[in-house]
Order: C-alpha cells, then sequence, then structure tokens
C-alpha cells in the first residue's frame, strides 16, 4: 500500500477500512512510516476524508471518530469540529488527554 502512485489520503483511507480497530493519527502516521511531526498532515486528511468516504460509497460508508478523553477527570471532547488532539482539558486543566481514534465503518 506505500507505493507512491497513492495519495497519503488514499493510503489512510485504506488503513482504516482493513484496520480492525480505531486508530489515533500517531498509530496512522507510524503505520505509513511518516514522521512524528506528521500528524499534522494525519488530521488534515482524515478531514477531507470524511467527507469523499461518503460521496465515494453512496452514503454506505462513514468515518467515525472516538473523541479524546482526559485521563485525569474523564471529560469527553464531543463538540470537536475538526479532528485534533485537545491540549488541555477545560475541567481540571490537566494535559494528558487521550487522543481521538479513528475507523470507517458502515452506517
Amino acid at each position: 500500500m506505500s507505493e507512491p502512485q497513492y495519495t497519503l489520503r488514499e493510503r489512510i483511507k485504506h488503513l482504516l477500512l482493513e484496520s480492525r480497530e480505531p486508530l489515533s493519527a500517531d498509530e496512522i502516521a507510524r503505520i505509513l512510516g511518516l514522521g512524528p511531526r506528521d500528524k499534522k498532515l494525519v488530521y488534515e486528511a482524515l478531514s477531507h476524508i470524511a467527507k469523499t468516504i461518503r460521496r465515494e460509497s453512496g452514503g454506505h460508508l462513514q468515518l467515525y471518530m472516538i473523541p479524546p478523553q482526559c485521563l485525569r477527570c474523564g471529560y469527553v471532547f464531543r463538540d470537536l469540529k475538526k479532528p485534533r488532539r485537545p491540549s488541555r482539558c477545560p475541567r481540571c486543566k490537566s494535559e494528558r488527554i487521550s487522543p481521538p481514534r479513528f475507523f470507517i465503518s458502515s452506517r
């Protein structure tokens, strides 16, 4: 899947379709051989994949996000507009936040 003929978005989409469990942006970057600083590219690609996967599948498939959660107080970040890892919990100010995890499934 890592041939140069596939774009980053296509590689991420295929990875999420084949994965048996939800993956974080860190895991996606590591599996695809990207550097740790390329997480931003993964998050940007996920935003686009969410739009195109629905259109390409005729509404049968959708990208889902398991929202990040504060590991200290349990606060769940449900209202994120874009996929990202928050830097700090608004409730307890902890920076120990689990990353969002992504998967593609049928509706």
